[in-house]
């Protein structure tokens, strides 16, 4: 059993969401946004209101944390300020000793909806239904769980592999 933080970055709205992983079975824990925008236009604390996610890490309580990597668009500027944001919000995990893992936007489409090309509404949809959620989170705080939902399959997957590793190499050391 495994609680996961996954971090949807923003520089203005941080989504974040929660999930526990027990054997096949995914459990809704919480989600929402952390709101820079309320520190103002100012860079610094708009990235300190960021780094509150180390509020959560003590609410949850989570065993990973994973985070979508900074997309590349045409805006360099944008970018960056996404690129510091995420940093607000690792330097919180590794404060706490969690380890990080990072999953491009289309690892983490092509993990929950099946398509990388996935639309915001295609990803809403899928974390409402594999959460069995009553209601469509906000695109944000659905993206963040996605993240989650995505390092929960990457992270069975290499545990998977890494047990076929093992017992391939057990067997050759015979």
């Amino acid at each position: 059993m495994s609680i996961i933080l996954g971090i949807d970055p923003g520089s203005r709205l941080t989504g974040y969401g929660v999930i526990k992983k027990s054997g096949r079975n995914f459990i809704y824990l919480g989600s929402g946004c952390i709101k820079a925008i309320a520190a103002g236009n100012e860079l610094a604390p708009r990235l300190q209101t960021i780094a509150g996610v180390s509020e959560l890490i003590l609410q949850f309580q989570p065993d990973m944390f994973a985070i979508e990597q900074v997309f590349m668009g045409v805006n360099p500027g944008g970018a960056l300020k996404l690129g510091q944001a995420r940093g607000a919000a690792i330097v919180a995990a590794t404060n706490t000793g969690l380890s990080i893992a990072e999953y491009s936007a289309r690892q983490i489409k092509q993990a929950v909806v099946g398509t990388g090309a996935a639309d915001k509404a295609q990803v809403q949809h899928m974390v409402k239904t594999i959460l069995k959620l009553p209601g469509t989170p906000q695109a944000d705080a659905a993206d963040a769980l996605a993240v989650a939902l995505c390092h929960a399959h990457s992270h069975d997957s290499l545990s998977k592999m890494s047990g076929q590793v093992s017992k391939t190499v057990r067997r050759r050391l015979r």
